[in-house]
């Protein structure tokens, strides 16, 4: 039935995740959308609606770095939309579950492909960003990130406190590599991992898709949890369609239960 994700898969879902050697996690934009932060792509999405961004969104900014920090920071600075959503989204039920699920070492790591720091408040530590955090920026020579409001302002571009290399946002523009640090970790999580929790995501853009392809092939379960079926939902061990922000606390619940009943 779509929408009304059965007891009984459920259930399923939460023996899996409790007698995984090492679960991890993948989430992509459906879980933020039920925090009011509009999706990119898609009904209702900014770029169906404004317009794809420029494919060479890097090119442009490495050709002059101190005009694309300028435009980045008008952006920030103005009262758009995205900008006003972004800034007064909060963590919603499924972000606080799976912070639970992590801290009651059911969880090992989750990768998201979303920039929105809703993960971080909500409480999840073990987490790797792999298109960045819009509350950080990145130094492009050294790889040190840290929060924006950390940085010195007083020069444009902004250069790294650690190595004095340049200094971008840290999320990933159309065009730029996913950073060498993300891009390892998620491939170590994703070759340790017996089980995947897919959230929110079709995940069918690389280096995302990757994730849980290797999992698969390792011979691992992929529990998924999206409003709609994707690419993913044939291979599942479990799909669960509906809304993450009702799904996941039953399945915490569930996982709470299982864990205590062995």
């Amino acid at each position: 039935m779509h929408g009304h994700a059965q007891t009984s898969d459920i259930r399923t879902a939460a023996n899996i995740l409790a007698s995984a050697r090492y679960a991890i996690a993948l989430t992509g934009a459906g879980i933020s959308v039920e925090s009011g932060i509009p999706p990119f792509r898609g009904e209702g999405g900014l770029w169906t609606k404004n317009g794809e961004p420029p494919m060479d969104g890097y090119q442009r900014f490495m050709a002059d770095p101190a005009e694309g920090w300028r435009q980045m920071l008008d952006r920030r600075n103005s009262d758009d939309e995205f900008s006003r959503k972004l800034a007064e989204a909060v963590p919603n039920e499924a972000h606080l579950a799976m912070a639970r699920l992590e801290r009651d070492g059911v969880l090992k790591h989750t990768v998201t492909q979303n920039i929105d720091n809703l993960h971080a408040i909500a409480g999840s530590v073990l987490l790797t960003e792999i298109h960045g955090n819009r509350t950080k920026v990145r130094c492009i020579d050294c790889g040190d990130r840290r929060p924006f409001a950390d940085i010195d302002m007083s020069s444009i571009p902004p250069a790294c406190a650690r190595c004095g290399g340049m200094v971008k946002t840290d999320v990933v523009m159309f065009g730029e590599p996913i950073p060498r640090d993300a891009l390892r970790e998620s491939d170590e999580q994703a070759g340790r991992a017996d089980c995947i929790l897919v959230v929110g995501t079709s995940a069918v853009v690389y280096p995302a898709a990757a994730i849980p392809e290797m999992v698969l092939q390792n011979g691992g379960a992929l529990i998924e949890v999206n409003m709609d079926p994707t690419p993913y939902t044939r291979h599942a061990t479990v799909a669960l369609h509906g809304r993450a922000g009702e799904i996941l606390p039953l399945l915490v619940d569930a996982v709470v239960a299982a864990r205590t009943a062995t």
